[in-house]
């Protein structure tokens, strides 16, 4: 298991080796099969914002993200950064905020989103849009 906030940071490195890519800038979610769908970073301050599919993620680990390929993927999806996400239930009541994600690096599977309103079952993930992640209301 890893955190959002224990991989935002880390280098991306080619899985057979030299310098690093970038700098991961964050990872991008699809809320409906709750999983990790993408990794985005970037190469120094000023550098453009690369997006891979996380199917050319080789590995995840405390050091590094190792990706086998940084060609990017013919589409991307649409982009929200889950950490610090308002929360709405699907009837419209407020839930707090996204603190945390504890995802499965080798699946890509979300296993829980830490909120300020206490712990939030991946089950429960309905969709991601620019203003909120929609949650099941129970």
């Amino acid at each position: 298991m890893m955190l959002f906030t224990e991989v935002r940071g880390l280098p991306v490195l080619p899985r057979s080796g030299g310098g690093p890519l970038g700098a991961v800038t964050s990872l991008t979610v699809d809320a409906a099969s709750a999983t990790v769908s993408h990794v985005r970073f970037r190469h120094g301050r000023l550098g453009g914002e690369t997006v891979l599919a996380w199917d050319a993620v080789h590995s995840v680990g405390p050091g590094a993200v190792r990706v086998g390929s940084a060609d990017a993927p013919g589409t991307v999806p649409p982009h929200h950064d889950l950490l610090g996400h308002r929360i709405l239930t699907d009837t419209g009541n407020g839930h707090g905020t996204v603190l945390d994600v504890a995802f499965d690096p080798r699946t890509a599977r979300i296993l829980a989103v830490f909120t300020t309103r206490g712990e939030v079952p991946p089950d429960r993930l309905v969709g991601l849009g620019d203003y909120a992640l929609v949650i099941g209301a129970h």
